[in-house]
């Protein structure tokens, strides 16, 4: 009877969230996994055996003949592409490397180059079968290949089994075994997980260290462990008052017997396209309801040095799924929770795993970023191998916005993303710097990536506010979410977006700034008074990257005046951003043209200044020519 009802309850889940998706997109599809796994932890060996039913669910258009699985843990090996990576990139990550001294030369190796047998990361696969008939199979670095038994036609669904064992590698990377903060678990990428398929094909990219692009679907995993280990995990318990850990409802008494050496827990996750999970024997486990009813949890080690921080920040988690709710949207879960593991900071389905051992305000800022990566990856789940700055850059911004509200800094800054423009500016100064539409993998530095995806991909944001309004982008941003949550949305979807809250033409917009290098630079070419008491003032545009233009007069009796100059590519000509300022609407400036003139009805003495975007929202990589003031006599 509880199989039954397990089964209507994940039947019941599913349909929900496909019906909870309503992607404008005509012809949009995407594919559906339902996952079974039963897996068996050995804490002294770090060893683990499993069992995997996966019914895969063809929502294409075409009939497949094989089908990729990723196997993430065997990136953790000697001579794995990983590995090879670290030791060619100018710049690999510190936390994979180890450095030395060699006379005068600082050496960095990679870790994983010198895991041991026993220390590295591993999948292997037996026994694989598609409706009960064997598979051919291979194997190559992190990609499993699958042969169909049978084509999976369009609409058509089938059911592979497989066991698997595997081996819990050294912390290297995300996921393994005793981390810097003696965490025994972070089981990130653990699973053998079907690769993605979409209207561009397979996904199936190796694991080299950046981000993923998985199949929305159900989860019921059952994960057996000693029963001193708490988890923290995707997922909503079935069996609390078997397992207690904290999870068990109040004033009902636990379940198991205490002579019992390991506990099966047991988690159900409706509609992610992930399943992560941390245990530890030392978890504290804490729990705070917010007011709409999630239920926020907590799970860190006893280190009486940082325990008064996460009880500190667990308010303030509160308020940022406040925030989130009312700027983004409602999170559809009824459940988060907040897992010491990991190296840094990594989002998973309706968790994340952060490292611990740190101060108030660092906890809370990074939880802010996870967090919001809950929103911006984990519900609109796009291709971050390939639109990495969609997601980063995307919960860059809101997470900053975030902060701002819940951590005001002391210090006066009127854009709580300016830290970002000056990383961009900062790249582009290098020469270095490569389109946003680079593959995750493939930057020439590790740097590069960062604040391409991060810096660069919150200014598409912050800059879109520039562009379009600030009231707009919060509305574009809301509807972006109401249309395409539970779905794969892709860079051309938040400017459709965009254009439909609007009606503004923004495709010039997405090609130059993802798609190119192109910088924007607006300065001054002359500003002289070509007849008394007119002034005429001409511009010019310098970099390659068309913009509107926003300018601030001041004269010299104090008052001030706007000028707002339309793209003509744009077709558009938003609200007054300064409304307590009287403001002169311009003909639009064509890209064509690299000079533009305008006439302000006032001498050229009683000018004091001219200001092209005041307030600094347009990435102008040279501010030096975006101001005029007139010479002093």
């Amino acid at each position: 009877m509880k199989k039954l009802a397990l089964f209507a309850l994940l039947a019941t889940c599913s349909l929900w969230a496909q019906n909870k998706h309503n992607n404008p997109n005509a012809g949009y599809w995407q594919q559906h996994v339902d996952y079974k796994m039963d897996v068996s932890m050995d804490v002294n060996t770090y060893q683990y055996t499993g069992t995997q039913e996966l019914v895969y669910t063809n929502n294409s258009p075409e009939t497949l003949h094989r089908v990729y699985y990723h196997l993430f843990n065997n990136a953790f090996q000697p001579g794995s592409e990983m590995d090879a990576r670290l030791q060619s990139i100018a710049d690999p990550d510190g936390r994979m490397v180890k450095s030395f001294k060699r006379g005068e030369e600082t050496i960095k190796e990679s870790r994983i180059s010198t895991l041991k047998p026993n220390e590295i990361g591993y999948l292997k696969i037996n026994n694989l079968k598609q409706d009960g008939v064997s598979a051919k199979n291979i194997v190559t670095g992190t990609i499993l290949e699958v042969t169909l038994a049978t084509p999976i036609a369009p609409g058509a669904s089938t059911t592979f089994t497989l066991d698997f064992e595997g081996q819990v590698p050294l912390q290297v990377r995300r996921s393994g075994r005793n981390s810097d903060e003696n965490v025994a678990l972070s089981m990130t990428q653990w699973y053998p997980k079907m690769a993605e398929y979409d209207f561009e094909g397979w996904h199936a990219d190796p694991y080299i260290g950046r981000e993923f692009h998985g199949v929305w679907g159900d989860f019921d995993v059952k994960i057996t462990i000693d029963k001193k280990y708490t988890i923290g995990s995707t997922g909503y318990l079935q069996n609390k008052n078997e397992i207690g850990k904290g999870y068990q409802d109040e004033g009902v008494k636990v379940k198991h017997k205490r002579k019992v050496k390991k506990l099966t827990w047991h988690f159900v996750a409706p509609m992610v396209h992930d399943f992560a999970w941390g245990a530890d024997e030392d978890y504290i486990h804490d729990k705070v309801v917010s007011s709409n009813g999630t239920e926020l949890h907590f799970f860190y080690k006893d280190n009486k040095d940082y325990n008064d921080n996460w009880k500190k920040m667990q308010p303030k988690t509160v308020e940022l799924l406040e925030y989130y709710n009312k700027n983004i949207g409602v999170y559809p879960y009824k459940q988060y929770s907040v897992i010491q593991g990991g190296d840094g900071g990594m989002e998973y389905a309706m968790c994340t795993l952060i490292t611990g051992n740190r101060s108030y305000g660092s906890l809370v800022g990074v939880t802010a970023h996870e967090f919001a990566h809950s929103w911006f990856q984990h519900l609109l789940a796009s291709n971050e191998s390939k639109h990495e700055w969609m997601d980063e850059g995307f919960t860059s911004y809101i997470s900053d916005l975030a902060m701002a509200e819940v951590m005001p800094s002391k210090e006066e800054n009127n854009n709580p993303i300016s830290g970002a423009y000056a990383n961009y500016f900062y790249m582009v100064s290098s020469g270095k710097e490569q389109p946003l539409s680079t593959h995750g993998d493939r930057y020439d530095q590790n740097v590069l990536y960062g604040i391409s995806a991060y810096s660069k991909g919150e200014i598409f944001l912050g800059q879109l506010g520039y562009l379009i309004g600030q009231d707009k982008l919060a509305e574009t941003i809301k509807r972006f979410y109401a249309d395409y949550k539970f779905s794969h949305p892709t860079p051309n979807d938040i400017k459709r977006t965009a254009e439909r809250v609007t009606g503004a033409h923004l495709d010039w917009y997405l090609t130059d700034w993802t798609q190119t290098t192109n910088t924007i630079d607006y300065g001054f070419k002359e500003v002289k008074e070509e007849e008394e008491g007119v002034t005429k003032v001409t511009l010019e545009r310098i970099g390659r990257m068309p913009m509107p233009i926003d300018l601030i007069v001041v004269y010299d009796d104090g008052t001030q005046e706007s000028f707002y100059i339309p793209l003509q590519m744009m077709h558009y000509t938003k609200d007054n951003p300064y409304s307590k300022l009287n403001r002169n609407t311009q003909k639009a400036w064509d890209w064509a043209h690299p000079t533009y003139e305008f006439t302000i009805n006032k001498p050229k003495k009683s000018i004091k200044v001219i200001a092209i975007d005041p307030v600094e929202l347009m990435a102008d990589v040279n501010k030096e020519n975006n101001l005029y003031t007139t010479t002093a006599p």
